[in-house]
Parts: structure tokens; C-alpha cells; sequence
């Protein structure tokens, strides 16, 4: 099942994000999906916001992780886009932000498809489509299985 949202703002988006992080509990991994521009980095801001994380946001692409101390919980933000598979994550050490056992926290990944196989077999996928200058749609859905 796919839930879908338009935003017609960043402002909007970051609201979205805002309120979506405020239902979230620790071990959750998220992937965003969506071209350059599509929103993903304004979702993290705004998602970063719910957590209670007031530290600037920004794009973590040639540090590829950030983390961040939120209020209840951690947050890591990934930036997979100059990474090309999932030994290249692993060679760096990333498989251990994956493990829902011993996750303590939220992870964001930009750009996972790069990185396919890296995330665990249950996971939140968000998907930002470009629908004009300023208005995207937004489709929330939980990939893979639940025992």
C-alpha cells in the first residue's frame, strides 16, 4: 500500500516531513527516492526538525553520513550518490546503520538504489516525483516483509 501527498512548497514539504518524524520509532530505515532537486534534502530538513534537531541540515554528499543527536533518538542521514554498490558502503563501514537490531536511531538514505542489497529487508521507501517547478508528490510505502 502506497500513501501519496502533494506539496506544493518546500515550506510544505518540510511540514510533511516535520509531522511524518514525529510517528517514527527507533529502528527505522528510510530510503528517498527521487531525481536531483526532487525534495529529498527539504524532507530531511523538515524530518530532522520532528526529531528535534535544531543543527543545519545539509546534504551529506561528499562526507556521504551525517548524524545528528534528536530528542528521543539519533539520526543518520546518507547521501549514497557517489557510491556505487554495496561493498563500496561496506568497505566504509556503513552495513552496521542497517542492522534493526542494533540500529538506535533513524537512518535516511539518499540515493539507496545505489547501494542496492545495503538495506535491510524491512524498510520505509519514500519517493519524491517532480511534478513542476515547485510542486512534488510524495509516496510513502514499507518495502520487504514483516515475520
Amino acid at each position: 500500500m502506497q500513501i501519496e501527498v502533494i506539496s506544493d512548497s518546500e515550506e510544505k514539504t518540510q511540514s510533511i516531513a516535520e509531522k511524518y518524524a514525529k510517528s517514527i520509532t527507533s529502528p527505522t530505515v528510510i530510503s528517498l527516492v527521487g531525481d536531483l532537486g526532487a525534495g529529498k534534502t527539504t524532507f530531511a530538513k523538515g524530518f530532522a526538525k520532528g526529531m528535534g534537531i535544531s543543527d543545519l541540515i545539509t546534504s551529506p554528499t561528499f562526507t556521504i553520513m551525517n548524524d545528528y543527536k534528536g530528542t528521543k533518538m539519533n539520526l543518520y542521514h546518507f547521501d549514497m550518490y557517489r557510491l556505487s554498490s554495496k561493498e563500496e558502503a561496506e568497505e566504509l563501514g556503513f552495513e552496521e546503520y542497517f542492522d534493526l537490531r542494533t540500529l538506535d536511531g533513524v537512518c535516511l538514505v539518499e540515493w539507496a538504489e545505489n547501494v542496492k542489497g545495503l538495506l535491510p529487508a524491512l524498510f520505509v521507501e519514500i519517493v519524491f516525483t517532480k511534478l513542476d517547478e515547485t510542486k512534488r508528490k510524495i509516496g510513502f510505502s514499507v518495502k520487504g516483509w514483516v515475520k
